[in-house]
């Protein structure tokens, strides 16, 4: 950490033994229920350890969805692009709720019925062949690296990640070592995920969802408090100009839309039109496609346990604008001269960045207001946040790898190398995290969110527009999906260049368009590029469809699924202990006929698509509900 950012991070109160005690009960809460959910299911299966035994109840999957997604990234990220920008964000949040009920009755029932483990085995059921399988493994692995533990310095100067933001917050507030914190959190993460596998994850995640709730509703209404309310809070903020401005130039104000969700569609830092089609397309890379989101739906009872934890998880998606993005427009009002800095000089001397300081927003609050002991509890949310943001990137980021990497080179491994390989992935990127350090702590810090944001929408619509064709047209067939992903990739790759300002003669929409906006033209290309594709080669064969796209679902899985179905696309040897199953289908539902097993050890039960008629109703009812609230909230703050 450089000298300059001394300043800030110098600790206002002295950290008490009560903020100790509530410190040290959150990590042995944590080991507790870590230990008691690694007993609950059979570690030693491939179905255990990656999918919780397919035996997991709808409210911890829903809360483990929840925590997933609320990294103390989004929360540092989400607060100060409140600060920095009013409401508008809470539509990134607000937005879940719509794919969230999407994965649960579209995408997941596919899923499902095809008896997968990975997102990319998926690809590899649907399309037959290795290559879009490798790549979308490789790909989700890298999306992990650069949205979560590290990040691009020289493009956006914004390199403040996960990891990096959740141990400076301890730094923050407990005035431990950099290192001392990042490697305290991540042994005990490791400890319950490389043991216990998904369950551990998701029941601790749980755990974490509740100090996460309870800790931001204290801060929300002690922050509140201190400005006299929610009627008061649109005054305060546009109040809210630094003692030191730059001269001729209106930075340092307040935006006029501060207070609405949607904004203009060219001059808009959000744009309505990015907010509404072009947030979609990356919410629903993230929350139906993501090996993260997905893998904990896939560990259901059933598909009303599915259904009941999307609609948790949508409930509890609101709660971010109140407990986050609320309080870091409250942190601008009340420290406009640190939150709200704009002089270059002032900032690095505030927090060590030239673009501002606004992702201080949060960890300002907490150090000035909080008294002891609940001090301690904000930093068990914050720390409830990293751990249960590392503990999805490990646990999915080694079933990626053992699933669809090393089972590739090694497809007559036994389930016990597989296990085995999966704990030391786990190892490995914890080692790495640690290693990450060093350039994380030299970085400059922005608004974070955005950049999280525009890289995967550089990235992931050639993913959504690939998953989206090969779950709802029969005829996409491995090449028109290769090709499009390929496009997709080079055109996205090109824009995040030229982003750095390297060259200014490429064309505007490769160089200044939204990021939100090209979202929407990428992945209109890509599908444009799969279906021309796809219409000039011959269609997928019958075992490319059945129980693998939304037409061709069959209420009963006839069949144990092996981990993979090779197509005629592929070219391995008819010897592989995989290439055993072949299954056709018919044209009309229910014609599905099983063929010869392959003999693989233990091979994942295959729940049924079919519910219970009175719980599918009320999950129906209950998603209902949950639309007509989201709807009220974006009419009333539009």
């Amino acid at each position: 950490m450089s000298n300059s950012t001394t300043n800030f991070y110098a600790i206002p109160h002295s950290f008490s033994i009560s903020d100790i005690i509530v410190v040290a009960t959150y990590f042995l809460l944590n080991l507790a229920v870590g230990i008691w959910s690694s007993c609950r299911v059979s570690r030693n299966t491939l179905s255990g350890y990656f999918l919780a035994g397919r035996d997991m109840a709808w409210w911890p999957i829903g809360a483990s969805l929840f925590a997933s997604s609320e990294g103390s990234g989004l929360f540092i990220g989400l607060a100060g692009t409140g600060a920095a920008g009013g409401i508008a964000v809470a539509g990134f949040e607000w937005n879940a709720t719509y794919v969230l009920l999407a994965l649960a009755w579209v995408f997941v029932p596919v899923y499902v019925a095809s008896g997968i483990v990975t997102m990319p085995e998926y690809l590899g059921r649907r399309f037959g062949g290795e290559r879009i399988r490798t790549y979308l493994a490789v790909l989700s692995l890298l999306l992990s690296i650069f949205t979560k533990i590290s990040a691009d310095q020289e493009c956006l100067r914004v390199l403040q990640t996960d990891l990096y933001s959740g141990a400076l917050f301890v730094q923050v507030c407990l005035g431990w070592n950099l290192y001392l914190s990042t490697i305290l959190m991540l042994v005990v993460t490791a400890l319950y995920t490389i043991a216990g596998g998904l369950a551990a994850v998701i029941y601790t995640d749980t755990l974490q969802t509740v100090f996460m709730i309870v800790g931001a509703i204290i801060l929300t209404i002690t922050a509140f408090n201190k400005i006299g309310g929610y009627s008061n809070l649109e005054k305060v903020y546009s109040a809210a100009i630094p003692s030191k401005i730059i001269p001729n130039s209106t930075c340092h104000l307040p935006r006029e839309d501060a207070m609405h969700l949607f904004r203009d569609a060219t001059t808009g830092d959000l744009p309505w039109p990015g907010m509404t089609l072009g947030l979609t397309i990356l919410a629903t890379w993230y929350w139906c496609t993501d090996q993260v989101i997905v893998q904990r739906s896939l560990s259901a009872k059933n598909m009303s346990h599915v259904k009941g934890a999307s609609i948790l998880a949508g409930y509890l998606k609101l709660l971010p604008f109140i407990f986050i993005i609320l309080p870091g427009m409250i942190s601008r009002a009340l420290y406009p001269d640190t939150v709200g800095c704009v002089d270059p000089e002032e900032c690095v001397r505030v927090c060590g960045a030239e673009v501002g300081c606004s992702n201080i927003a949060f960890p300002k609050l907490v150090i000035e207001l909080m008294p002891s002991g609940l001090r301690g509890l904000m930093i068990a949310v914050m720390m409830a946040a990293l751990m249960s943001s590392l503990t999805s990137i490990f646990n999915s980021s080694s079933t990626l790898f053992t699933m669809d990497i090393w089972k590739k080179h090694r497809p007559c491994a036994t389930e016990k190398e597989l296990l085995l390989v999966g704990r030391i992935v786990t190892v490995i990127l914890v080692v790495v995290s640690v290693v990450w350090i060093p350039i994380l702590q030299s970085a400059n810090s922005g608004q974070l969110y955005v950049y999280i944001q525009s890289v995967t929408s550089y990235l992931a619509p050639p993913v959504t527009a690939v998953f989206s064709l090969a779950v709802f047209w029969k005829r996409t067939n491995e090449q028109g999906a290769f090709w499009g992903l390929m496009v997709g990739l080079v055109v996205g790759l090109c824009r995040m260049v030229l982003e750095c300002g390297v060259v200014d003669w490429a064309p505007s929409v490769l160089r200044s368009v939204h990021y939100l906006h090209f979202a929407i033209l990428l992945c209109g290309l890509s599908a444009i590029v799969v279906v021309v594709i796809s219409l000039l080669t011959p269609p997928p064969t019958p075992e490319q469809l059945c129980n693998l796209t939304w037409w061709t679902l069959v209420e009963e899985v006839q069949r144990e699924i092996p981990m993979r179905k090779v197509s005629s696309v592929s070219h391995r040897s008819p010897h592989d202990s995989e290439s055993v199953c072949r299954v056709t289908c018919g044209q009309g539902p229910g014609l599905c006929i099983s063929a010869q097993q392959s003999q693989q050890p233990s091979p994942p039960r295959v729940p049924s698509v079919r519910e219970n008629v009175f719980w599918s109703r009320f999950c129906c009812a209950n998603a209902l509900l949950l639309v007509s609230i989201n709807i009220f909230l974006f009419a009333y703050f539009a």
